[in-house]
């Protein structure tokens, strides 16, 4: 094997958060010295937009000093690393890109400024690791050459399962739907509760996974949803678990299901088919890339509640369905790359950029 080398991650605030870019990042770190990289973090501090840039001097400085043969921004903190990039100097920079430019679930006077502080980045890297070719298109949209982009998707395994027996996830009804997902509006978790206060309560038992701070005004409209006589006793709140856990509850439930309308890749649904579920969702982001309606699961048209309540009435009702199509996103999902292969290219592309530039030369571009 090559004689190890060292990189860093420029991320925002604390690396172990428990959402899709931050998990894919310590699943490489973990992964890479087994590739012959070592993966370091360095944080942008989380405070509001755009207060994290003024600490960007301060922090590539700090980096540098741990003399990186790279430098990996996150797309998180893309923005906040404008103000600095003449502090980099020689090292050349790779983008980790799990957003488009200016980001999610901002408003459109951030999302118009980040996108223009992203882009000044990016233009600077000498290579885009993207995690889906949905975000590539984005990319080359915005102008960016699809020469300088490589799509490096997320490991469809998940954590090992825990011992001991599976949870009744169905407690007593016909199927066990399971939603993981943060409770912020583009993750739809509203609409699916709408949909799934249609279907008779004998139907199905629906578990929510994921955490229900990062939008307090969204949260307390999820609470005050499930409140209601309609679905109460019939959805169970399980709030941000481990990944063993969730591994445990992809194991036990029948049909996954997130009608997110904005998903770069969608780590979940990858995972989820892994596991054999059929996946339900809606007509945008990722999952038309992941995913065919009828064949994998079923895909309703946005904003159509009637037909998300259809398409999980009917998975709930037919068994043999549900077998079938999850059968089928078990096998399209084996195509897909294993963590270990999706580090190994992380890896490659890195120290490819590197040794391009073993004594410095410019990244710029």
């Amino acid at each position: 094997m090559a004689e190890t080398a060292r990189a860093v991650l420029v991320t925002l605030g604390d690396p172990d958060q428990l959402t899709g870019g931050y998990l894919y990042h310590r699943r490489l770190a973990a992964l890479a010295p087994a590739h012959g990289l070592h993966l370091a973090f360095a944080s942008v501090p989380e405070r509001p937009f755009p207060l994290p840039a003024l600490a960007a001097r301060r922090l590539v400085r700090r980096v540098l000093r741990q003399r990186p043969r790279a430098v990996i921004v996150d797309s998180i903190a893309a923005a906040y690393l404008a103000p600095a990039l003449r502090e980099l100097g020689a090292v050349p920079l790779v983008g980790s890109l799990h957003q488009p430019p200016g980001g999610l679930d901002h408003g459109p006077l951030r999302t118009a400024l980040q996108a223009r502080l992203d882009l000044l980045v990016y233009r600077r890297a000498a290579l885009l690791l993207v995690a889906s070719e949905l975000l590539a298109e984005q990319l080359v949209a915005c102008g960016i050459a699809r020469r300088r982009l490589r799509v490096i998707p997320p490991g469809r395994d998940v954590a090992p399962l825990p011992d001991g027996p599976l949870p009744d996830l169905r407690q007593g009804r016909a199927a066990a739907f399971l939603c993981v997902g943060n409770w912020i509006p583009r993750k739809g978790i509203l609409p699916l509760l709408d949909a799934f206060a249609r279907l008779p309560p004998a139907t199905g038992t629906l578990h929510l996974v994921g955490k229900d701070d990062v939008d307090p005004a969204y949260a307390a409209r999820v609470r005050a949803r499930l409140a209601q006589a309609d679905l109460r006793g019939r959805v169970v709140v399980h709030g941000p678990v481990s990944a063993a856990r969730v591994a445990q509850l992809y194991a036990a439930a029948d049909v996954f299901v997130l009608p997110s309308t904005q998903e770069p890749f969608g780590t979940v649904y990858g995972e989820a088919m892994a596991m054999g579920l059929p996946v339900v969702g809606v007509a945008a982001g990722n999952l038309p890339h992941l995913a065919t309606d009828g064949v994998e699961g079923r895909i309703a048209p946005v904003g159509n509640t009637a037909a998300l309540a259809r398409a999980l009435r009917e998975l709930a009702d037919d068994p043999a369905l549900r077998a079938r199509l999850g059968a089928a996103a078990r096998q399209r999902a084996s195509h897909r790359w294993t963590w270990e292969e999706t580090a190994a290219h992380f890896v490659q592309a890195v120290r490819a950029v590197a040794e391009r530039y073993p004594h410095g030369g410019t990244a710029s571009c």
